[in-house]
């Protein structure tokens, strides 16, 4: 395969195979030097216009015979494991100048055509001797392009560079030319086909297979509906109850059974206990570390597969993954430390919550007063600073808070703590902090 070079080799090679036409052919037909350039048709100085002979490759496309080869493939680690090659097509402007007497422009171009007739196929030793010095010639010698040719790859790629001739019609010659912003002069249009670049990184391959094994197993995809909770004391139960770090998860749904079952909750597997699952329904505990806010949920039925014993399970069946919010649960009325001037306190509220609050959460602090006089007040803490494991036990800045009774609650990345109300009476009655 061919380098990112491959391209500008292409041109090189065409080049060269004019010039030795226009050595042979053309300089003694028209009776003057002829020159072979590749440059931008606006580039050209008209003005003291030579005799030349100008190829410019004007586009490259895909190449639709190798189009589907695919794409730079990676494995599930991020590793490449294929460099499939870029093929594309080059199109080329044949044009012929001259300042010369009649006809010159049509012997040139005539001779060139002639040229990309006789030669459809570029064989492997006309790149080679295009793009690779003699060994005679020193490479640090040439400049620096013809040094960076000589490394194309272009004569060991796979397919061969073929010329064949494109047929452009007056429109679309004209609106080529006025692209260009040069006036028009003769002109020829080819396609070289087909040029394969590929890299060169290295690529990982797996072993080959020794023992294939078909596994067919029937569509029973799990299914959950709904997502509720146990708690556990001294959790509160309430008519909506809230899913906390000590409950007990129960998911409701359909074909959730399987021998080796497992659930994802929060990027952690669990095997729930035999006894914890039926068809219908799965309860487990939830997984230690946590942290309060949005929560995804996933069942898996792996299958074991492979000529190992006992046999490897791999991720087969999966539901689609449901979520749910772990509320924060406060374990104990709030304590607040500072000082009252005026009537109004400033300090910190301490708060005790599981889970632990991590760094950079986002923590709000709900004060509603006991008494309609206390009034009610919110204090946020953006991306809250927690050095080392999930602190259990938080401080709240706070200011201007009235002195009283108030019911605390607390919000987690969104998701809000619980008020217990009294069973009798159905007034909430706690968490509480006192305000001096």
């Amino acid at each position: 395969m061919s380098t990112a070079l491959a391209i500008a080799g292409v041109t090189q090679v065409l080049k060269d195979l004019l010039n030795d036409g226009v050595i042979n052919n053309i300089t003694t037909a028209v009776g003057a030097a002829v020159t072979v350039t590749s440059l931008p048709p606006d580039r050209i100085d008209t003005a003291g216009e030579g005799t030349q002979l100008n190829l410019y490759m004007y586009q490259a496309t895909p190449n639709q015979g190798w189009r589907n080869e695919g794409f730079p493939s990676f494995n599930t680690n991020g590793h490449r494991i294929s460099n499939p090659p870029l093929a594309l097509d080059l199109h080329y402007l044949l044009s012929a100048y001259t300042s010369g007497p009649q006809l010159h422009t049509e012997i040139l171009l005539g001779y060139g055509m002639q040229l990309f007739h006789e030669n459809p196929v570029l064989s492997r030793d006309a790149i080679n001797k295009s793009l690779t010095p003699p060994d005679d010639v020193n490479l640090s010698s040439l400049p620096p392009t013809l040094q960076a040719l000589a490394s194309t790859g272009l004569a060991d790629q796979v397919e061969m560079l073929k010329i064949t001739p494109e047929l452009l019609n007056a429109e679309e010659m004209s609106k080529l030319w006025t692209a260009f912003g040069a006036k028009y002069r003769p002109t020829a249009a080819y396609r070289v086909t087909v040029v394969l670049i590929q890299s060169t990184r290295p690529t990982k391959t797996a072993l080959p297979v020794q023992d294939r094994r078909v596994y067919v197993v029937p569509f029973n995809q799990p299914i959950i509906e709904n997502i509720i909770s146990i708690p556990t004391p001294p959790e509160p139960t309430l008519p909506n109850q809230l899913i906390f770090s000590s409950s007990t998860l129960v998911l409701e749904g359909r074909r959730l059974f399987d021998e080796n079952l497992k659930v994802v909750v929060g990027g952690n597997e669990i095997t729930p206990a035999d006894d914890d699952v039926t068809d219908t329904t799965i309860q487990l505990a939830l997984p230690a570390g946590l942290k309060a806010g949005m929560q995804g949920v996933q069942v898996i039925h792996p299958i074991p597969m492979g000529i190992d014993q006992p046999q490897k399970l791999h991720n087969g069946q999966a539901s689609p993954m449901q979520s749910f919010i772990l509320s924060p649960f406060v374990t104990a009325d709030g304590t607040a430390s500072g000082s009252t001037i005026g009537g109004f306190f400033g300090g910190n509220i301490q708060v005790k919550v599981k889970p632990g609050i991590v760094n950079k959460q986002n923590v709000r602090l709900l004060l509603n007063g006991l008494t309609p006089t206390t009034g009610s007040y919110v204090f946020e803490v953006e991306k809250m600073t927690v050095a080392g494991p999930p602190a259990e036990t938080i401080n709240i800045p706070v200011a201007g808070v009235a002195s009283g009774g108030y019911l605390m609650r607390l919000q987690v990345d969104g998701a809000e703590s619980q008020l217990v109300a009294d069973p009798g009476t159905g007034v909430y009655k706690s968490p509480k902090v006192i305000v001096p």
